[in-house]
């Protein structure tokens, strides 16, 4: 089950089932180009046994970053790094994730805030934190198209066996997906599939860059969670319009303005503590011709185990990857290694879910830099966070805003 292989439609086969899924590391050096704690962690990553590892997203515009810390590949960038980087686990594959972050760039780093129309973020008391984003004209658009698939080549050309296309979590693409967020009555907007456009217009690009054996993924929300959004029903459509031009689909759901945990999402549906999106994404698996991929909460193998009886081809674990590397070989071995998550007690949601969120990366930053240390704190791991991320803000500031 878990063990067995996957054989894609781009001509690779996965050695098992089980996915290293995106993280964001943040540990972007000079230039927003890989260094060698990114190296070390994912050497510590490929002898964990996964069958594919999935990297933290990658900028396709340096103009415009989620974070400060974030890798960019652009044709400014030096693919040196690169290769260091995509050899790094070894003779397990890494695939690339790109992305674009749209509206999600935070004031303070002078990053350029794009949407499909001009929507702020709407996060209460914390929405100052964001800009309202310029809507985009039909050169920002085809500009857009365009960065994601020089990004995929450049990608190639270092040795990645294949990208993931970032079409969740509220980021550019997936922010033309969601009705709430794309308000445009033009080609781009309205209907569900000229909001698809977008994504369906990425794949194309980058196919048309690449040779055949390259693999090619999406992420895709099964539900934003927000009355109004993108819903169940919309990713069956999307999922059935990305057809055979894809190796699969990997489903997760929610967004900054819905974040989601394991006991409830932001409009108070009810979810399983483990695998908690199995119920709402299994829904897609009978009708769906593209292989699917399950992310969200898996910590131990009987719910990973769970995720592909259920008929998901791929299950993808995140968090508990970043505590225990090895638990893929753990599993495979039979052992059901459960992983228990940082929690923390911070009244505001999403001050909690940076705090975790924090615990997670200074996991990962630790790993990088040669350590072992196991997750701080939450509150004490956020602050750090606030440190380290001042650190990148200036470089950045000073390196790509005028």
């Amino acid at each position: 089950m878990l063990d067995s292989p996957l054989p894609l439609r781009s001509g690779t086969t996965l050695r098992n089932r089980i996915v290293k899924a995106a993280m964001e590391e943040q540990l972007a050096g000079p230039g927003q180009q890989p260094d060698e704690r990114l190296e070390r962690l994912y050497r510590r990553w490929g002898a964990g046994g996964a069958g594919l590892i999935i990297t933290g997203h990658v900028m396709v515009d340096r103009r415009a970053v989620a974070q400060p810390g974030d890798i960019v590949l652009d044709e400014t960038s030096d693919l040196e790094p690169f290769r260091r980087w995509a050899s790094a686990a070894g003779a397990a594959p890494v695939w690339m994730q790109i992305n674009h972050p749209g509206r999600l760039v935070l004031r303070d780093t002078g990053a350029l805030a794009l949407a499909p129309s001009a929507v702020q973020v709407a996060i209460g008391s914390l929405s100052r934190l964001y800009p309202v984003p310029k809507p985009m004209a039909e050169q920002d658009i085809r500009d857009v198209i365009d960065r994601f698939a020089t990004t995929a080549r450049l990608a190639r050309e270092a040795g990645f066996p294949g990208v993931e296309i970032h079409a969740a979590h509220g980021y550019l693409v997936s922010q033309f997906l969601s009705p709430l967020v794309n308000r445009r009555d033009d080609e781009w907007g309205g209907s569900l599939r000229n909001r698809a456009r977008l994504l369906l217009e990425i794949v194309d690009a980058v196919r048309d860059r690449v040779d055949p054996g390259f693999g090619i993924a999406v992420k895709l929300n099964s539900a934003d969670f927000q009355r109004g959004g993108f819903a169940i029903d919309d990713a069956r459509q999307v999922v059935e319009w990305l057809g055979d031009s894809v190796d699969f689909v990997e489903l997760s759901g929610g967004n900054i303005e819905s974040l989601i945990s394991p006991e409830q999402t932001a409009d108070h549906s009810t979810l399983a503590r483990e695998a908690y999106l199995i119920d709402l994404a299994g829904r897609l698996v009978d009708r769906a011709a593209v292989p699917l991929m399950l992310t969200g909460g898996v910590r131990r193998r009987e719910a990973a185990e769970r995720v592909i009886e259920r008929g998901f081809a791929l299950v993808g674990a995140a968090t508990a990857l970043a505590q225990q590397p090895e638990a893929p070989r753990r599993w495979l071995a039979g052992d059901d290694a459960p992983v228990e998550p940082p929690c923390s007690m911070i009244r505001s949601k999403p001050i909690r879910a940076a705090a975790v969120q924090a615990a997670i990366t200074g996991r990962l930053q630790s790993m990088g830099d040669g350590r072992d240390t196991p997750p701080r704190a939450p509150t004490v791991a956020l602050l750090l966070d606030r440190y380290r991320r001042s650190r990148h803000l200036s470089r950045y500031r000073r390196d790509h805003v005028g």
